[in-house]
């Protein structure tokens, strides 16, 4: 038999809804944010989603809001848009709301809806941003990020997991999610960032490490800003990290924690050495 981890690595998303999207993307469209049978009813008609699933989401989307985990309004149209049920994994679909992370194979995870909005609320990406993500995962960031910006780039490490999700995403265009057309991913080491499609307006890591990578700095636009949890191993700070220009032209770097010193817990952000994984690209 195989063991857990082997399982839940094969183990295949959550199962296509029934429906495909109806209506085309429209970046002017939003659905209604007063009231949830009113987002409910407008999400049925225009994106074809099950109403048990849109339910979840809208008490997680209040939570957020409650929270200050979002916002702007471009972040709350982002998060409500974003079918959070298609990125986990079959065994919890019906859980894909809950504040927490939840593994979706090859020893990584999917993670909190409020830390994704958090860190993606902290970057203020608007349309036309050129966002670079460090670490596909099971999607969900970048999905999240196409509601955001038509330009996406992701890079993964771990091979059939990057394969894995680009086949996710294209199974998601095919049903109508074309916004998703806007993500380009690749399999390597996002350590060194995606040098031919620099410069980046906006970054965001979702794996640890004990330091700033200087390649994601070196290929940020000025006055960009990168996302990045930063520390040892389950005790990582969220930090905003800005690439500020002075009108001399000279470059400095501020930083802030997205927590105010609350602490979170992402996988290690590994090295690819040829086409194995060895160990982690922290210092220590």
């Amino acid at each position: 038999m195989l063991g857990t981890a082997a399982a839940l690595a094969g183990e295949c998303l959550s199962a296509p809804a029934e429906a495909d999207v109806p209506v085309p993307y429209d970046w002017s469209a939003a659905p209604p944010m007063e009231h949830k049978s009113g987002f409910i009813e407008w999400m049925v008609r225009n994106r074809g989603e099950d109403a048990a699933f849109l339910s979840q989401r809208w008490g997680r989307f209040r939570q957020a809001v409650a929270n200050r985990d979002l916002w702007d309004e471009r972040d709350k149209r982002a998060f409500l848009l974003t079918p959070r049920e298609e990125f986990v994994t079959e065994s919890n679909r019906g859980r894909a709301y809950e504040p927490r992370a939840f593994g979706i194979g090859y020893g990584v995870t999917i993670s909190d809806p409020h830390l994704v909005a958090r860190m993606t609320s902290a970057l203020n990406v608007v349309r036309g941003d050129k966002a670079l993500e460090i670490g596909t995962g099971s999607g969900y960031q970048a999905a999240y990020l196409a509601n955001l910006t038509d330009k996406v780039w992701s890079i993964e490490v771990i091979k059939p997991l990057a394969e894995r999700t680009r086949r996710l995403y294209d199974s998601l265009i095919e049903r109508g999610y074309t916004e998703y057309k806007s993500i380009t991913t690749k399999h390597a080491d996002g350590y060194y960032g995606w040098e031919q499609e620099a410069p980046f307006d906006k970054v965001i890591v979702t794996c640890a490490i004990d330091h700033i990578p200087p390649p994601l700095l070196q290929q940020m636009t000025p006055n960009g800003i990168m996302v990045i949890p930063v520390g040892p191993p389950g005790a990582q700070h969220a930090l905003k990290v800005t690439k500020l220009r002075a009108a001399d032209g000279t470059i400095s770097v501020a930083r802030s924690d997205i927590y105010h010193g609350g602490r979170v817990s992402f996988v290690p952000f590994t090295k690819l050495e040829g086409d194995l994984i060895r160990g982690t690209h922290s210092r220590d």
